[in-house]
């Protein structure tokens, strides 16, 4: 199966914060802005890093960070669904997994404990 590209996600899809980190470095982590904080403006996915001394590392770990998390990898087979047309799919995916027979529905009777409606 070949494979093609549909999209791509390019710098401008994200916001880049930088902080002061803190922590292990000593003074020059507290004077040097070299924590990372990026953002996937689309997904909401974060991705953060103060683990090292370096603005440049931290970037890199908190892009990793953030295209592994669940909120991104979510957002990304979602686009590639839409985008390739498939997004009728999803939504019977969704609405079956929301059907009543597939949700256990909990109430709270007067004592406070949980149980089955």
């Amino acid at each position: 199966m070949e494979k093609k590209l549909l999209f791509s996600v390019t710098k401008d899809d994200f916001d880049i914060q930088t902080f002061r980190a803190g922590g292990k470095g000593g003074q020059y982590q507290n004077k040097t802005e070299s924590g990372i904080r990026i953002i996937h403006r689309d997904s909401g996915a974060v991705g953060e890093s103060r683990d090292g001394r370096s603005q440049h590392d931290n970037k890199i770990k908190a892009f990793r960070r953030l295209v592994d998390s669940p909120k991104f990898k979510s957002w990304h087979r979602q686009e590639v669904a839409r985008r390739l047309g498939r997004v009728q799919d999803i939504e019977r995916t969704v609405a079956d997994a929301m059907d009543p027979k597939n949700l256990l529905i909990e109430i709270k009777d007067e004592d406070g404990k949980w149980k089955k409606e």
